[in-house]
């Protein structure tokens, strides 16, 4: 393997599948098997999920809802969509552990760093929730921040998109796909594949993203051997 640790990134969107809203268990089901497959090769899993397949705090925001109020209940739709992956996890065979920002002492643990990287280091999965815990910080800083912690060898970040384009390819057919990219380069293009504060967190602390295709099955396992999908950024 080419890593011992990493941070999995993955955005609530993601697990709607061919859904408009929600969780599509088969989706998370494909989720669970890929990371399965790495996990059994002895890396190092931790994840991140986003909670917009749910609830979206700046979209209330919009809608006249105050944003520090809107962004708590963001924080726990991501710990509804870990716990849907979590079960996921634990019907293949994989011991888990969620640890979350904000303390619900009846459904996970709250997050202490050395716990989470013992957790890491005794071969289990863990997952992170609620975000960073504060209004205002989106999923994606919460990944750098948790990756920069546990010191992780990259963030991964499962997309629907595989890789960083020169502009949305989902809306313009002309876009071209970065290979590699640098962390100023992205900050001149403003390319919004991650929020600034996060790629700042990552290019600060020497950690490179991995943009990629999570819902292709098997790019996790390729990235995870060193192979070339997606679009690095470092």
């Amino acid at each position: 393997m080419k890593y011992k640790r990493i941070l999995l990134k993955l955005s609530g969107e993601s697990l709607m599948g061919d859904k408009q809203y929600g969780i599509d268990n088969e989706r998370v089901k494909q989720y669970a098997e890929d990371i399965k497959a790495v996990h059994d090769k002895g890396l190092e899993i931790a994840i991140v999920i986003g909670g917009g397949n749910i609830f979206r705090g700046l979209s209330a925001e919009k809608s006249g809802m105050d944003r520090a109020q809107a962004d708590y209940m963001g924080m726990l739709a991501t710990v509804i969509n870990s716990m849907a992956l979590q079960d996921a996890l634990e019907k293949v065979g994989i011991k888990t552990r969620l640890l979350t920002a904000i303390k619900m002492e009846q459904i996970c643990e709250p997050f202490i760093r050395r716990r989470a990287v013992r957790h890491l280091e005794k071969g289990r999965v863990v997952i992170f929730g609620a975000g960073t815990g504060n209004p205002y910080f989106t999923t994606d800083s919460a990944a750098a921040l948790r990756a920069i912690e546990i010191k992780a060898d990259a963030v991964l970040k499962g997309t629907r998109v595989d890789g960083i384009y020169t502009a949305d390819p989902e809306k313009d057919p002309l876009a071209t796909k970065y290979e590699e990219i640098s962390f100023k380069e992205v900050y001149a293009k403003n390319l919004n594949v991650m929020d600034m504060t996060a790629f700042t967190l990552c290019e600060e602390n020497q950690v490179p993203i991995i943009v990629f295709d999570m819902n292709k099955h098997g790019n996790f396992m390729k990235i995870a051997n060193g192979e070339a999908i997606g679009t690095l950024v470092k």
